[in-house]
């Protein structure tokens, strides 16, 4: 990979041009957008052919930040002290009701919820920090197997996506998915991370 300080500016102005980029993280590479452009998150949809009842979650890059998009909550502390940064994405019931297009996020219960990450990849914190969060996805086509190498992403997005930030081969493990906006800790998808 480039050096950090150069590819920071690339990634931060594309995204705020409304550009879909794909960025490498802790985990696998991700289909990146603006959450707030309605446009941007359209388009992410539309590459990665996912369903809008499939909400994407939100890059953050600290605690700090993720933790305005919630309410506040015992648990989403306890969760992201003992695991940020790192590759647990947690859900929980949104501060941000209307304000970001990360698809439909309502619960069983009908409240709106959203997934925040902060991941241990300094280039993405770095990025989240100066242009604020950031909804990402893997980047593949929905129900596809995940992408782990550059070489690939290109064969399967081509010159369809803006920028492609090469990060090398990528271990392609999933974060762990927590839900707590029902009030107890449930695991929506089991990956890196293991919750008790």
């Amino acid at each position: 990979m480039e050096n950090r300080n150069e590819l920071v500016p690339t990634v931060v102005a594309a995204l705020e041009r409304g550009d879909v980029v794909i960025i490498p993280t802790d985990t696998v590479y991700g289909l990146a957008a603006d959450p707030r452009s309605a446009t941007a998150m359209a388009r992410l949809f539309e590459l990665k052919q996912r369903p809008e009842g499939v909400p994407v979650a939100v890059l953050n890059a600290s605690a700090e930040d993720a933790r305005r998009l919630v309410a506040a909550s015992d648990s989403f502390d306890r969760l992201a002290e003992a695991h940020w940064p790192g590759a647990l994405t947690i859900v929980a019931e949104s501060a941000m009701t209307g304000q970001l297009h990360i698809g439909d996020t309502a619960n069983a219960a009908g409240v709106a919820t959203i997934g925040v990450r902060v991941p241990d990849h300094q280039l993405i914190r770095d990025c989240a920090k100066l242009f604020g969060p950031i909804a990402a996805t893997s980047a593949n086509i929905h129900g596809s197997p995940t992408i782990t190498r550059p070489a690939e992403l290109w064969g399967t997005f081509g010159s369809d996506v803006d920028v492609i930030i090469d990060g090398g081969e990528l271990a392609g493990l999933a974060s762990t998915v927590v839900d707590i906006s029902g009030g107890v800790a449930n695991v929506l998808r089991r990956g890196v991370v293991q919750v008790d």
